[in-house]
């Protein structure tokens, strides 16, 4: 046996149990449940062989996405302590979520004060700068419009039947908190305490959007990092970058590098839980399915659908016409000097590994080496097109998987909230991931229906990571025609042969 034989014989047992399915379902003939469950374990093993021989950790991941969906199915809930069921396997899940959690904070104040401290020198950068700022966020808050619209459209994730304990998996709010220490406090005294007392008392009143911009603004920056507050320890970074920028070189230098060191070891500690995470995220589909059947796997098929329909809308409708009428290049040779860094990206689902290439091949494509050397970087922390599309769709969908109304004030709010965080993380497959639990914990939204996106996340963060190098590269396009440097000759005899290893 081998990886090929493995992966053909996975993919003839899955065909033949589906077929079986399909027969038993439309009521032609009945196998019985203990043949039907027999043979999907059957494909379950032949699975795990494949993933064995394969060796990569995208696959171990799809793997036990489709175990937890098989022990969800096998072991529903049923509230049996004595027996076992797939809720047993909830501490998995857990355990993956908080190591996730750790990586925020730093995480976040590493790639800022790098990305504003390396690039923010305006007086060195001149107009290039302005424009770079101006051109990415312009274009950055359209494509999360775009998520927002999709996801409101599809309604993708609507209609799922959510059992009342899992809604309980709301943060309750600071009041709550703090009244149910103390009729804790009160219970240990000895203090009749009436039954359902917390239920009763009054929650602190809902926020005002006076409210909402001084949470963004921290009093005590340890306190924003212990209670997860992502706006704060965004302003402070913000800030602190800033700061940094403004120092002469010998002062700057050694934070810098510090910050440089950070973002490096967080990147390599988001790899090491990653190795984790197939537990983790079949343990939460287990959980999911267990709890609410089947069913939710429909609503992360159409989720899925409308995040690429979103990302090819975004191509057509905002990227193809900026590359035709602003920055005038020709579009052809455009998509051949980008057809090896994309095509990276989507194997790698990291921008970092297409880095060296699409700077290459933008310098071979008429940008000057100055303007590429600043805008793709930069555009690395503050250009993340595909990931704010897809984030700002997935905030949405968590919220319509837990029955959360949001009105547009909140989308709103919650898309600043996007903008600011993901900048800086493109670089790391499944950062996304971060960013979404901890907009989430800022928004009170429950995390299960994370973790069951987080399944299917591979085949999502492909895209969204292919949609951010088309736009930095665009980008670097772009500014070099406004600075009337684009070399329009040096586009038109672009060779894809020379350019790209990929081509034979």
């Amino acid at each position: 046996m081998n990886k090929r034989n493995t992966g053909l014989l996975s993919l003839l047992l899955f065909t033949v149990v589906a077929i079986l399915h399909f027969i038993h379902l439309n009521g032609w003939v009945y196998f019985g449940d203990t043949l039907l469950v027999t043979a999907r374990w059957i494909v379950v093993a032949s699975l795990v062989l494949f993933a064995i021989y394969k060796g990569s950790l995208t696959t171990w991941i799809l793997v036990a996405m489709a175990i937890g969906v098989e022990i969800g199915v096998d072991f529903p809930t049923d509230n049996d302590p004595k027996r076992f069921d797939s809720q047993d396997l909830k501490f998995l899940s857990t355990i993956f979520l908080r190591l996730v959690k750790t990586i925020v904070a730093p995480l976040l104040f590493a790639t800022l004060v790098v990305g504003i401290a390396s690039h923010s020198n305006l007086k060195q950068v001149g107009r290039m700068g302005w424009k770079s700022l101006l051109y990415f966020e312009i274009v950055t808050t359209i494509a999360l419009v775009i998520g927002i619209v999709a996801i409101n459209v599809t309604g993708a994730g609507k209609g799922i039947d959510v059992p009342q304990e899992l809604l309980k998996e709301l943060p309750p709010s600071s009041e709550k908190q703090l009244q149910a220490k103390v009729i804790k406090i009160l219970d240990s005294a000895g203090v009749e305490v009436p039954e359902g007392l917390i239920n009763k008392l009054p929650d602190a009143p809902g926020k005002g959007w006076q409210d909402h911009i001084v949470d963004i603004f921290p009093e005590n920056i340890i306190k924003s990092v212990y209670e997860g507050n992502v706006l704060p320890i965004v302003f402070f970074s913000v800030i602190f970058g800033i700061a940094l920028a403004l120092l002469n070189e010998k002062k700057k230098k050694p934070m810098l590098e510090f910050s440089e060191s950070l973002a490096e070891t967080m990147f390599k500690f988001t790899n090491i839980i990653m190795y984790f995470a197939p537990f983790g995220v079949g343990a939460a589909i287990a959980v999911t399915v267990g709890h609410l059947g089947i069913d939710i796997l429909k609503n992360l098929a159409l989720l899925l659908i409308t995040l690429y329909v979103a990302l090819i809308a975004f191509l057509l409708l905002v990227l193809l016409p900026v590359a035709v009428w602003v920055a005038k290049i020709p579009v052809k040779k455009f998509i051949q000097a980008i057809r090896e860094p994309v095509s990276i990206a989507f194997a790698t689902t990291s921008s970092d590994s297409a880095l060296p290439k699409a700077l290459e091949n933008m310098e071979k494509f008429g940008v000057p080496r100055k303007i590429v050397s600043f805008v793709i970087p930069t555009g690395y922390t503050f250009n993340l097109d595909g990931t704010t599309l897809y984030l700002s769709l997935a905030s949405v969908f968590v919220a319509q998987a837990a029955g959360i109304d949001l009105s547009f004030g909140e989308q709103l709010m919650i898309g600043l909230t996007l903008m600011l965080t993901s900048k800086g993380v493109a670089a790391v497959p499944r950062a996304s991931l971060v960013i979404l639990i901890a907009t989430a914990s800022t928004f009170n939204f429950p995390l299960w229906p994370i973790m069951a996106i987080y399944g299917i996340d591979e085949l999502m963060d492909m895209a969204r990571t292919s949609v951010n190098v088309i736009g930095n590269t665009l980008a670097s396009c772009v500014i070099a025609r406004w600075e009337g440097e684009f070399d329009d000759q040096k586009a038109l005899a672009f060779n894809e042969k020379e350019a790209d290893a990929i081509v034979g």
